[in-house]
């Protein structure tokens, strides 16, 4: 049997988790022709418009989850809508939102972050023939870190943070440059930065996703909104014979086969577990306690995410208000601004 032969019998097996792979793939690529662009409309300003302007993507604000909070308590209290980096807003709305229907289906689907660190961990399992666990206890000690970091940029943003001041930072030099300071940060990143990324690879090479669970904010607030929502994986205790497959091949490694439903918000709606099921009807995805097809959740998300992406340019709410002469005088002062 050839090799090709193999991999298509795989592929129809598990239809759900190479789909998955594809589109993960596929935005870790568009992640960085986006950055390539971004970078190219950096250099148009960097050397006085002697290489050729190229448009600046808009969906490069999605990288800014801070701007995007200061944005979104501006637009709740006042109802401007952030100028400077609306897409960066629609993208951060959207996606917090998301997750009480569709649970943390970014995260799993998405996020290039996410990607990295599932492809760490498949290189883990190839190199120790495992992925690891941590153990209980340092699991209790670790959990709670990403939700410390949550609250403390609600905190200090949603509940601090005076609305004047923060239109006053949504309007300021700093924001307006902030995805361009961003991208300046890893093109010159320093011992300590390179340290930090280097530590956390190597942590989810033997621990799986080891920053999604652990550290990151973004990812807990999606999250926190699943709790509360309309879906959740059931499983059947009656038909369920303690294969632990579903266990095994979860992303963020919840115990899916020792739970009667997963409500965690840790769960991305990878749809993994269901597929892997060797029972039927014994694990299934719900809305509203109905069970659902296993692509429906995937599905959906994506199709309410090109509508939402769709809708905010066509209304003007995607590309921003900064104009051409402010990124002339702003761009080649970047390392001057903030300090």
């Amino acid at each position: 049997m050839s090799a090709l032969t193999k991999y298509y019998k795989r592929v129809k097996r598990h239809p759900i988790q190479y789909t998955r792979m594809a589109v993960q793939i596929a935005f870790a690529l568009f992640m960085l022709f986006v950055g390539f662009r971004f970078y190219q409309f950096y250099q148009h300003f960097n050397t006085m418009g002697i290489e050729p302007l190229v448009p600046r993507p808009g969906v490069v604000e999605g990288f800014l989850p801070v701007s995007a909070l200061v944005g979104l308590k501006v637009w709740v209290t006042t109802g401007i809508f952030d100028p400077i980096h609306p897409a960066g807003l629609v993208l951060f709305t959207f996606f917090v939102a998301s997750g009480f229907i569709f649970r943390k289906a970014f995260c799993g689907w998405i996020c290039p972050i996410g990607t990295l660190g599932e492809w760490l961990a498949r290189f883990g399992r190839k190199l120790f023939k495992r992925n690891f666990d941590m153990p209980r206890w340092l699991i209790w000690i670790l959990t709670p870190l990403k939700y410390l970091i949550l609250i403390f940029f609600i905190k200090a943003i949603i509940f601090d943070m005076p609305v004047f001041y923060a239109i006053d930072f949504m309007a300021g030099n700093y924001n307006k440059i902030s995805d361009v300071k961003m991208m300046m940060f890893f093109l010159n990143i320093g011992g300590v930065g390179l340290t930090v990324l280097l530590v956390l690879a190597v942590l989810s090479v033997f621990f799986k996703n080891f920053w999604c669970r652990v550290l990151c904010p973004y990812g807990a607030m999606i999250g926190l909104g699943s709790v509360l929502g309309i879906t959740k994986i059931k499983r059947n205790e009656e038909t369920c014979i303690d294969c632990n497959a579903c266990t095994r091949v979860c992303p963020q490694r919840i115990s899916v086969s020792t739970k009667k439903a997963v409500r965690t918000p840790d769960c991305s709606a990878c749809m993994s577990c269901v597929e892997v099921c060797p029972v039927k009807d014994t694990l299934n995805m719900t809305v509203a306690n109905k069970k659902v097809n296993k692509w429906t959740i995937p599905i959906a998300f994506f199709a309410t995410f090109f509508i939402v992406v769709a809708i905010a340019k066509l209304t003007g709410h995607w590309e921003t208000m900064i104009t051409y002469e402010e990124f002339r005088m702003l761009i080649p002062s970047v390392n001057n601004i903030g300090h």
